[in-house]
This record gives C-alpha cells, structure tokens and sequence, in this order.
C-alpha cells in the first residue's frame, strides 16, 4: 500500500531575503557559503540576529523563477575583513512572484514567494529500481556506492550525483510528486547507461585496433547467393 503524505501552507505567500546564485540546492541538503559581499554580510548578520530564513533563487537563463529556501545553521569561521563561512541546510521549494533589487531598507534582494507542495507518494518497488540504476551506473564508471534501504532513500539525497545536467537539475526541483521524481530520474539513468555501454564498447574497439586477433574461419562450403 502506498503511503502519501502531502505539505500544504495555510500562507502559502511569504516575503523572503533573496540570495541568488547558479545553483540547485535540494530540501534537507547542507549548503555551505563563503560570504563576502557587504549585502550579504548585512544578510547573515539578520538572519543571526532576528533567526529569520532566506531563498536561493536559481538564476538560469537570465532568469529566476524557482529556488529553495534555507536556514542558517552556522557561522564556522569569521575573516577579519567580515567575510565569512557559513553551513546552511536547505528546507522547501517555492517558486519566485515577486522581486525587489534591494528590500526596504536593505543592501539585499527579497521578493514574495509561494511554497510548493511536496507529495511523498514514491513506492518502495520504484526506489528499488533507481537504486538498482544508480548502482549500475556507478558500476560503469568504476566509482564505489554504498547503497541505501529502499525504505530510507530520499531522492534529493543523491540528486547531485547521478549525472544531471544543471538544467535537469533545475527541472528536478520544480517536480512535486516523488513518484513523478523517480520516474524523472529512471529515464535519466537509462540513458545515461546506455550511452556509457556504448562509449565502453566503443573503448574497448579503439583499444584492440592494431592486435593481433584470433578469428574463426567462415566456412563459405554451401554458400549461395
């Protein structure tokens, strides 16, 4: 029986301070910083202060529309110069409706935001198969992986680290349903296997060229046209 659970916002809408940057953080990853822009530095310092959360927008294709929210964890080291290392841990996915280049009385971007809803209905068969493709890939390319309970795998767990293009990635994150997640993710994998069969096919090809090659004899005795 599957078991579904879906998060809804009685204020769906919530202002947030933005940090923009390049990059996919997925809920419940660790997001380590360094921060050295005064803006930023003012942001940090707000969010110790008054224990308030901040977006990551993922700027992609000269815009940003998607991005996940993340709580301030720690500061583990202040420079002299004020810059800083910081751990985040990133907690949901909103998409972006509004944006302001500097808040009110702020160096920093914020704009409204609306949180998406995440429904946990991926089956444990389905996450059989994903692992069994994660592991086959990792096969191919000669890299160990440890692999976890289907009971306990979390798909944003190992998002970074199955291929995805920073697009896909981008994609990823705006799917809502963890069954559509790994449905996402298989076809991802199968062809980035079959594409990795063929180049270790065609590898081993390019590596017998020049050798010396036992071949059986065709026997052409009753061949007709």
């Amino acid at each position: 029986m599957e078991h579904s659970t879906s998060y809804f916002y009685e204020n769906p809408h919530v202002k947030l301070p933005f940090f923009p940057l390049q990059t996919v953080f997925f809920p419940g990853e660790t997001v380590p910083l360094h921060i050295f822009e005064e803006r930023y530095k003012e942001l940090i310092h707000d969010c110790r202060k008054e224990a308030i959360t901040f977006g990551i927008p993922v700027y992609i294709n000269d815009r940003i529309i998607y991005g996940t929210e993340v709580q301030l964890v720690e500061v583990v080291t202040t420079y002299e110069n004020g810059s800083m290392d910081i751990t985040c841990v990133a907690r949901q996915v909103f998409q972006v409706m509004t944006f302001e280049n500097e808040m009110e009385g702020k160096l920093y971007a914020g704009g409204v935001v609306k949180f998406i809803e995440n429904i946990n209905d991926g089956d444990i068969e389905t996450k059989n198969v994903v692992l069994d493709g994660i592991q086959e890939l990792y096969n191919l390319m000669g890299v160990p992986f440890d692999r976890i309970p289907a009971e306990k795998f979390n798909l944003f767990m190992l998002a970074h680290k199955m291929g995805l293009s920073f697009e896909q990635e981008h994609e990823l994150l705006q799917i809502t349903r963890e069954s559509e997640r790994l449905a996402y993710i298989k076809k991802h994998l199968d062809q980035t296997i079959k594409v990795l069969k063929q180049v270790d096919r065609t590898k081993t090809l390019i590596e017998m060229n020049g050798h010396f090659r036992n071949f059986d004899p065709l026997d052409f005795k009753d061949f007709k046209v």
